[in-house]
Parts: C-alpha cells; sequence; structure tokens
C-alpha cells in the first residue's frame, strides 16, 4: 500500500503522501482483518461502513481499496487526474466504496452518527467505522458527534484518530492543543484505546478489543493512534513541510529503495 501511495503521489508530483504513508498500517488493519464488505459489489447492503472524514487522505484509501480488491490496481495510475474515478480528494460519487465526499473537516464524525442510527433502525447488523485526523479533533461538530453517539448508545460504532501531530497551520498543539485527548473522548462516554498507529499487531489488539464490545447498542469505541508523517521512508519522515509535500523528480526512486529497504530490514 506505501508503494502504491508513492506510485500515485509521482503522477501529480505532489501530495498527501506523508499522510498515506503514515496511515496505510490503520487502513491495512481495518480492511484485512476488521471490514467485512464484498470486494464484487462494493454497494452490498450487509457491508460495514467506512467513512473517510479526512478526505484528503483519499491517497491512502485507494491504496487499500486495491489491495482490497474493489478499484483495479491499474487504475490507481489514473489518481488526481481529469475524468479519474480516483480524484484527490475523496469523493462517493466517483470511487467505488467511497462511503462519503470529504473536504471540509469535522463532518465525518457526524455522518458516522447518522449512519449508525440509520443501520440500527433497519436492524442491521453492520459496523460503522469512521477515520479521523487530530487536526479534526480541532472542529466543535466533531466533540457535538462524539457526544451524541454516546447519548445513542451506538456500540457498533468505531473511530479511528490518526495523531501525527501535524495539520496544514503546522504543529497541532501550536495550532490548538487537545491533550489530554484520551480523557476528552473519555469523558464523551467512549471506550478509548491508544496505540502506535504503526504497529500493526497492536493495531490488530486494539481492533479485536473494539469488535468484543460491539453492540448496536453499547458504548461506542474510538482507537487514536500515534502515526509518523512519512512512515517507512526515511527522506520523508524528516521532512519539515509535510502536510501537502512537493518531491522531486529524482527523489521517487529513492523513496522506493528506502522504503524497500525497510522491509527487508536494512532500514527503518
Amino acid at each position: 500500500m506505501r508503494h502504491h501511495a508513492l506510485d500515485m503521489g509521482e503522477v501529480q508530483g505532489q501530495g498527501y503522501v506523508g499522510q498515506a504513508l503514515g496511515a496505510a498500517d490503520m487502513f491495512a488493519a481495518v480492511y484485512a482483518d476488521q471490514l467485512r464488505f464484498r470486494a464484487e459489489d462494493p454497494d452490498w447492503e450487509g457491508r460495514d461502513r467506512f467513512l473517510l472524514s479526512t478526505g484528503h487522505y483519499a491517497i491512502g484509501h485507494y491504496a487499500a481499496l486495491a489491495e482490497a480488491g474493489i478499484v483495479p490496481v491499474s487504475e490507481l495510475a489514473t489518481y488526481g487526474s481529469d475524468d479519474s474515478r480516483l480524484p484527490m480528494s475523496g469523493m462517493s460519487t466517483y470511487t467505488p466504496g467511497m462511503e462519503i465526499s470529504g473536504g471540509s473537516l469535522g463532518h465525518g464524525l457526524t455522518i458516522a452518527v447518522g449512519t449508525a442510527l440509520g443501520l440500527r433502525h433497519r436492524g442491521s447488523a453492520a459496523r460503522v467505522f469512521n477515520f479521523l485526523s487530530d487536526g479534526e479533533l480541532d472542529e466543535g461538530s466533531t466533540w457535538e458527534a462524539a457526544m451524541g453517539a454516546h447519548h445513542h448508545r451506538l456500540g457498533h460504532l468505531t473511530a479511528m484518530v490518526d495523531i501525527n501531530a501535524l495539520q496544514a497551520d503546522g504543529k497541532t498543539d501550536t495550532v490548538l492543543r487537545t491533550e489530554p485527548v484520551a480523557d476528552k473522548w473519555a469523558a464523551c462516554g467512549w471506550f478509548v484505546q491508544r496505540v502506535d498507529g504503526n504497529d500493526v499487531p497492536a493495531l490488530l489488539a486494539a481492533f479485536d478489543a473494539a469488535a468484543a464490545q460491539a453492540a448496536p447498542e453499547g458504548v461506542p469505541s474510538v482507537i487514536l493512534c500515534d502515526t509518523r508523517v512519512g512512515k517507512g521512508v526515511p527522506l520523508l519522515e524528516e521532512r519539515e513541510k509535510a502536510h501537502f509535500m512537493r518531491i522531486e523528480e529524482n527523489e521517487w526512486q529513492i523513496c522506493r529503495e528506502q522504503l524497500a529497504a525497510g522491509y527487508q530490514g536494512e532500514g527503518k
């Protein structure tokens, strides 16, 4: 999936590659281990819903959709191009498997609450997963939705927050401090876990714990995932301006080589 993100980024020469690399383990854990779906029928009524609040993370989501067989891997080469089904920001009207259109942050959890309520009223056993970012926790609507999920006892709702400590205007703690963030979610009545979002076994254990207590009526779950922007590619991990990366033409192959070396145990 990280290689897919680099390939897509090279199509445009820039983009939200750092977030895709950092959150790849989160996407992989959900799609490989938790989400019920049918690749040949993305609109299957019995599917679990995965809602991407952070529309600019679509590059990472597309990599997951490709590995899940929902989008052909060959189609990733059209990322961000005219008439592509894979625009730079997620659009539900274009992309199979994309449940909502992302743009302005702060809407995703609200939509997830409504989706979970609707599924429960219809007697569906489907779960709802909502991917958020730490910058999105600046938005008041997110916390209104968090309180609403507890009020309505949406035990089949799981939120996953990418805490990479960076947003468009700079470091998250200098824009608006949200720590102690785990305490805030707990105060809203959620089952809270915090893990290293780049530690796959830790992620799987956290998702299993959330699944074990999931129910149409119960306590909603949130998994706070500390990640590193550009994870797996040292060249990008150290980049100061990493929210929207511009990567030079000669750097893409270096990124691939560093990524491959890390998985062979020859680097970090």
